[in-house]
């Protein structure tokens, strides 16, 4: 894929096009074999669709735990000049929702996550240390403007998950740089792919770090929040570069109060031409963070690309142990 130097740039409606006419060649000249059209998914992805939305209860949504054990403590917010910009539950935007799944313990796991524009309307961008673990991950799902136990455009099942080959082999820290994913979803229920229910944003690429105005949207572990909603806030971000040298690189860093455990995955939204952009999602350096207050992202550059490339494409995701 041909990229602009190294101006920013965002994946939006022209390189989802071009990206969905590339994938269509492709298609027509593959070798012999099973032929799917560009875009098309096997048959059956309704049936667990269905199965996933008549698994994920109010009851059961409610009683998930952030995938990550642990989370954020309390902690004076470093480094911030003036006091930090509050959060506040709201019902949500449609385009940001709450994966779902059961762990080998059968115990219920969410993570954040957004829908974001590409060819067959299908993709969403998170953070990997949420989905980096190889424990099975049952009735995996996506759940859009999850909020009060209820899910306003239904359920939608995961088919794959992208991570960048280095995340799995140098870990959450020797990783930090490449905590993002790239997440492939099945049609819900009815046919109909998460895009084209709820809309996406674009994907921010080479955004820099330093905005005057971004909006953090993140779901608050149950047992940490008063509210089951997301938490909104606005603030700034700019750049951070690591004095941990378990978990080297520059990140972008926001300091909005009260992302406690389980807002990981959430996205760093910004204004763009044709409304919001990904920027950043709640993650990267030391998982998104040590205190509430202040949050990180790892930077979106041209190895996010190529993951976006090769969900597009369908192509083999990286596993643990695969680079070595």
């Amino acid at each position: 894929m041909n990229r602009p130097g190294s101006r920013p740039f965002a994946i939006r409606r022209g390189v989802v096009a071009l990206l969905s006419g590339l994938v269509a060649v492709a298609a027509s000249v593959a070798l012999p074999g099973p032929a799917l059209a560009a875009g098309a998914r096997p048959a059956g992805h309704r049936v667990s669709a269905a199965a996933a939305d008549a698994y994920w209860t109010p009851a059961r949504m409610r009683a998930a735990v952030p995938a990550v054990d642990g989370g954020r403590r309390p902690g004076v917010a470093a480094g911030v000049a003036g006091p930090v910009p509050p959060s506040h539950p709201f019902d949500g935007l449609p385009q940001v929702g709450t994966f779902f799944w059961t762990d080998g313990h059968n115990t219920g796991r969410f993570c954040g996550g957004t829908v974001v524009r590409s060819p067959h309307r299908d993709l969403v961008v998170s953070a990997a240390h949420c989905l980096r673990s190889p424990d099975p991950k049952k009735q995996f799902s996506f759940v859009p403007q999850y909020h009060d136990g209820l899910k306003p455009h239904g359920v939608f099942p995961v088919e794959d998950i992208y991570l960048d080959q280095r995340y799995y082999d140098l870990g959450t820290d020797g990783g930090a740089r490449w905590d993002y994913a790239v997440v492939r979803l099945g049609d819900r229920a009815d046919g109909t792919p998460v895009q084209r229910a709820v809309g996406g944003f674009d994907l921010g690429i080479r955004p820099g770090y330093a905005h005057d105005v971004v909006r953090l949207i993140g779901y608050p572990g149950s047992s940490d929040a008063v509210y089951p909603k997301p938490l909104d806030c606005t603030s700034s971000t700019h750049r951070y570069t690591s004095t941990d040298p378990a978990a080297p690189g520059d990140f972008l860093e926001i300091a909005c109060a009260g992302y406690v455990g389980g807002t990981s995955g959430g996205p760093f939204l910004v204004r763009g031409d044709d409304g919001y952009e990904v920027i950043g999602v709640i993650g990267g350096y030391h998982t998104g963070g040590d205190t509430p207050d202040i949050s990180y992202s790892s930077y979106f550059g041209d190895d996010l690309v190529d993951l976006f490339a090769d969900a597009v494409e369908g192509a083999a995701p990286a596993e643990p142990g695969g680079g070595r």
